[in-house]
């Protein structure tokens, strides 16, 4: 009998401690399979693998509620059920329109940008710009100073004689303003 099949049994009789010594024995093994569970799963993915191995280590050893391990390879399968089953449940929540549904996530950086702009999309932004600096004119002097002089947080904080923090945040801020203005 391997450490692990002894280890189950002594799980599925209620030892409190068992579970602790199992996970070093397994979680190389986990750790794989998660990541290869997670290949497949999309690049900007808020799971991570070790989060996905710790969740279903938890469900699987969870001494409250007792399962029945017939082998080491009964355990791994279960394991690679419950990472599934995480997996499903992540992916229906996401698509909930509570959190977020089929809305896309937009790099606001790369959104605005100068290269390639048409003379509309240009006046566009000018335009935007311009209702942007009667509500937050100091927010309008950060977009101007980052996409038309091509200043960085830094230099910009430096000029107008504030922290990087405090810009970093008005361009989050304009942004979002812009992006939503402008409907891209």
């Amino acid at each position: 009998m391997s450490d692990v099949t002894r280890i189950l049994s002594q799980i599925e009789s209620g030892q409190r401690q068992a579970p602790e010594e199992l996970l070093p024995l397994v979680y190389d093994e986990l750790r794989k399979l998660a990541s290869a569970r997670m290949a497949n799963e999309r690049t900007d993915h808020t799971l991570q693998a070790t989060a996905l191995v710790h969740e279903a280590y938890l469900q699987l050893v969870d001494v409250d509620q007792l399962q029945s391990w017939d082998s080491r390879g009964h355990f791994f399968a279960a394991a690679a059920e419950a990472m599934r089953r995480i997996l499903i449940n992540n992916a229906v929540r996401r698509s909930r329109p509570k959190h977020g549904g089929d809305r896309k996530r937009v790099d606001l950086e790369h959104s605005i940008t100068l290269e390639n702009s048409s003379d509309d999309e240009l006046l566009a932004l000018n335009e935007a710009l311009d209702a942007l600096s009667e509500s937050d004119p100091e927010s309008a002097e950060v977009v101007k100073l980052k996409y038309f002089a091509g200043c960085s947080i830094a230099e910009i904080a430096e000029m107008l004689s504030t922290s990087p923090r405090s810009i970093d945040r008005r361009w989050a801020y304009a942004r979002a303003w812009l992006h939503q203005k402008l409907g891209r």
